[in-house]
This record gives C-alpha cells, sequence and structure tokens, in this order.
C-alpha cells in the first residue's frame, strides 16, 4: 500500500512540489497564537502516555468521538486511558474527510515515524511505541517543540496570571522563544455577576489594588497590562461573539460596574456598553504600547447546558454563530483610527459566511504606515481544514494582497499540533502551483517561492517586530 500521506500529499503539480519542498517545508514556525500551557514548557513536561499528550483536552477528537457513539465515559470519564485511545483508535477510519483523519497521520508520522494508518487493530502496536518514546528526554515538551523547528510561542494568558512559567522560561534561555498574550475575556464577562465578583477578587489581588469601583477596576487593569508589557508581551487577544453599535458615557459604565458589583444582573445593553467602553479602552493601551491586537469574533459558545454544568466549558460544546459583524466591528475599527488610536490589528470570523466582508474590512483601515498593518487572520477553529483554508485564501487574494498575509497558528492545546502547519504551507503551495501549471501566474519559482516563505515565516517575524526577538 502507498504510504498515507506521502512526501507530496496535497501537491498535485510539479510548481506545487517545488514551492513546498524548496521553499515552505523546513521553515521555522512562528506560532503566535495558541493556547499552550506555560507550566508544562517551562518544566519541560514529560508525558505519561499517548492519551495525556494526544487526547486530553482535545475538544475536536471529544466531539469526533460522541458523533461516532462512543460514550462520554471513554472521553472526559473514568476509564483508563488505555481504553479512552482504544475508541479513539477506532474512531479514525470514520473521520475520513474530516481534517482529524489528516492531522492524525500527519502526527504520527512527524513525531512518531509511525506509517501505519490507526484503527482499532493498530492502536495496541502504536499505543505502546509511542509512550516508549514519551519516556525519553526527546519526547518531553521542549524535544517536541524543537523536533517541529518551532520558533516561537504565543501562549494565552488572563490579565490576572503571575506570569512565573514565562519568567521560568526566560531563565532558561531555550528554544523557543516563549511570550504570553494578554487575553481579558474574563474582565469583560459581567453577566454572571457572581463569576465576575470572584474575578475581581483575583484581579485586585494581582495588581495589589482593592477594587471596589470602576476606576479601580481600570487601574488594576492598566498595572497588568504594563507587567504584560515588561514580562515581553506584545499582543493582546479577545474572543468575542461581536462588537456593538452601542454609545456610552462614562457615567453609565462606572454605574453599571457598581450594579454588577452588588451582585445584580446587567441587562443585555448594559452588557454591550460595558463591553464596549472597555475594548476602546484597552484598544488605546494597545496602541501606546505599539501592540498587535488579535479580536477572535463569531464562536456560539457552551449550547448544551447540561453538558457545560457537568464538564465545564471548552469541552467541545460550541458552534459556528451567525452574528451580524460588519457594521459594528467598522464603527469600533473607525473610532479608533480617526483618533489615531489603532494599533496593528488581527480579525478571525468563525462564520464563512463572513469571509468576503472581512477580506474587505482589513483594507478600509490599511493606511500605508505598515505593510499589512489590519490582517484578516487565518482560517479559525472550525475553518481550519482544507476548504476551510481554501476559501480564506482564496478571498484573500481576490481582495487583498495574500502576499502580505502572517500566515498559520494552531490555535492549540497539544504539543503535537504543529504538523497544522504543515498541513497549511502544503495547501498555500497547492494553491500557488496549480495556477502556475494552468498559466495564470509566471512559472517564476525564485519569486512566487519568495512570496511562499514571506507567508509561511517572514512576514510574522517582521510584522510583530521579533527580528531580534
Amino acid at each position: 500500500m502507498k504510504k498515507f500521506p506521502d512526501a507530496d500529499f496535497l501537491l498535485y503539480t510539479e510548481p506545487a512540489k517545488r514551492l513546498f519542498h524548496d521553499y515552505a517545508k523546513n521553515l521555522p514556525i512562528i506560532d503566535y497564537h495558541c493556547h499552550l500551557s506555560p507550566q508544562q514548557i517551562a518544566e519541560n513536561h514529560q508525558f505519561e502516555n499517548l492519551t495525556e499528550i494526544w487526547l486530553k483536552g482535545d475538544h475536536y477528537k471529544w466531539r469526533a468521538m460522541r458523533m461516532n457513539g462512543v460514550q462520554e465515559s471513554f472521553i472526559t470519564g473514568n476509564k483508563s486511558d488505555w481504553e479512552k485511545f482504544l475508541k479513539w483508535a477506532e474512531t479514525v477510519p470514520y473521520t475520513q474527510r474530516n481534517p482529524l483523519y489528516h492531522w492524525t497521520h500527519l502526527e504520527l508520522q512527524r513525531y512518531f515515524h509511525i506509517e501505519k494508518m490507526l484503527d482499532g487493530d493498530s492502536a495496541k502496536e502504536i499505543y505502546e511505541h509511542c509512550n516508549q518514546l514519551l519516556q525519553t528526554r526527546e519526547y518531553r515538551v521542549q524535544g517536541l517543540l524543537n523536533k517541529m523547528n518551532v520558533e516561537i510561542i504565543c501562549t494565552t494568558d488572563d490579565p490576572a496570571d503571575s506570569l512565573e512559567y514565562h519568567r521560568q522560561i526566560r531563565l532558561q534561555n531555550m528554544s523557543p522563544c516563549v511570550f504570553p498574550t494578554f487575553r481579558p475575556d474574563r474582565a469583560l464577562a459581567i453577566g454572571d455577576s457572581s463569576a465576575f465578583q470572584c474575578y475581581l477578587e483575583r484581579l485586585g489581588g494581582s495588581a495589589n489594588i482593592s477594587i471596589s469601583t470602576y476606576k479601580h477596576f481600570v487601574d488594576a487593569l492598566k498595572n497588568r497590562h504594563d507587567y504584560f508589557h515588561n514580562s515581553g508581551c506584545k499582543l493582546s487577544d479577545h474572543g468575542l461573539e461581536q462588537f456593538y453599535e452601542t454609545e456610552w458615557t462614562e457615567s453609565e459604565i462606572k454605574n453599571i460596574f457598581e450594579k454588577v458589583n452588588e451582585g445584580k444582573s446587567p441587562n443585555s445593553e448594559e452588557r454591550e456598553k460595558f463591553q464596549s467602553a472597555l475594548l476602546y479602552q484597552l484598544a488605546e493601551w494597545n496602541h501606546e504600547k505599539n501592540w498587535v491586537q488579535q479580536y477572535h469574533l463569531g464562536a456560539l459558545r457552551n449550547n448544551n447546558s447540561r453538558m457545560l454544568a457537568g464538564l465545564g466549558p471548552d469541552t467541545g460544546w460550541d458552534s459556528i454563530g451567525d452574528f451580524r459583524q460588519a457594521k459594528a466591528l467598522s464603527a469600533f475599527l473607525n473610532s479608533l483610527d480617526k483618533n489615531n488610536r489603532l494599533a496593528r490589528t488581527i480579525l478571525y470570523n468563525n462564520n464563512p459566511a463572513d469571509n468576503e466582508m472581512m477580506a474587505t474590512m482589513i483594507g478600509n483601515f490599511n493606511d500605508g504606515s505598515v505593510s499589512g498593518k489590519i490582517q484578516w487572520g487565518s482560517a479559525w477553529w472550525f475553518l481550519d481544514q482544507k476548504e476551510g483554508m481554501t476559501r480564506q485564501l482564496n478571498a484573500l487574494s481576490n481582495m487583498g494582497l495574500i502576499s502580505r498575509f502572517v500566515g498559520m497558528i494552531t490555535d492549540s492545546r497539544s504539543f503535537l499540533s504543529y504538523p497544522r502547519h504543515e498541513y497549511f504551507r502544503r495547501i498555500l503551495c497547492g494553491l500557488f502551483g496549480e495556477e502556475m501549471e494552468r498559466g495564470e501566474l509566471p512559472q517564476d519559482l525564485s519569486w512566487t517561492g519568495k512570496l511562499i516563505r514571506d507567508i509561511c515565516y517572514f512576514n510574522a517575524l517582521h510584522y510583530f517586530d521579533w527580528n531580534g526577538k
């Protein structure tokens, strides 16, 4: 049987093969948005087995297993690690045409040199082989990152985080470089007043500020924003359903904060005003510090209240939302731009219906101060598969400059996810190569190869100003 995936996987023309193998394949990886654990990186964590590193916390796989009729006890429940892995292995053959099928076999090849297909019959052999490797030093966290040529990682961190593990990483002077990202979602989440009050205590403790007023709250956030900056942070990030076209006054925001801090529930208009005011304030700080700000828009989270109550968030009960995005997003960006407060910005959409809107929206606020100042981010979450990536790349090409795109992210919690960058690079080279083959692009491998290298690595290196790390 022919090896799968083979060396020319997703590369259907000679130009595509040349672009990938000669220009893209061996470039370092910049992963400027992920959810990897800084603690596991700092401590060079050793995983006990393949289930821990591959299945724990991976709600992509969990959703597939549930769809395949696997009981929850084999997913997040009390079954043994081997029993959970076996259920995943039995599910894999049923994931054909889902990106999990490609990712699974790329990961087995790239990390563990396994060329067998994973299924119920091969599960035991593969599990034992991988577990043996995971007990060696080369397969601890830092070795896995080096194996994939990862150069820069940006984790996702709450403003109240101490960043102690980032300090440990810096002291180790290790490769890759690891930077925090300021992600203040909980500071915006006033819908649950009890949870928000608990968060205020944590935030205030980290900033050494007793928070009883809105001013105290803003001062504490600013304290942490400054702290992150002094700790090497160059990015902020927000996970939002949408922006809102909501006018507000400072006195209204103070009153809303007092209401929530007293344990009362805000109405929807109050939530919208509070989010709008705080996002604007945070964006001003991002501009002052010359950070890049990221906005992930459009996920409808925690749809299954019964399972949310039992398992908590980020366990696989989210979907694409159909929120209206364009008008309010434009108003937000314009409010910053007209006051010369718009930082470099990356926008991500979860709904493919927003693709062309996003591709054109970024052109409204690119002002020539830097190449690709406003970016449309890589296909995200439910869209980071072959068709989703292809549609994003085509829309960006048609309505913007794909040549200035800052490329792929993993957005992952798994240390085995880095072949997703290879997946993206193969799809990218395939698109350019096919058009070269058809005569729609010139047969100039040198120039097109440069563009490929820029998209895969150099654009991000320059955009985030990491040339000197």
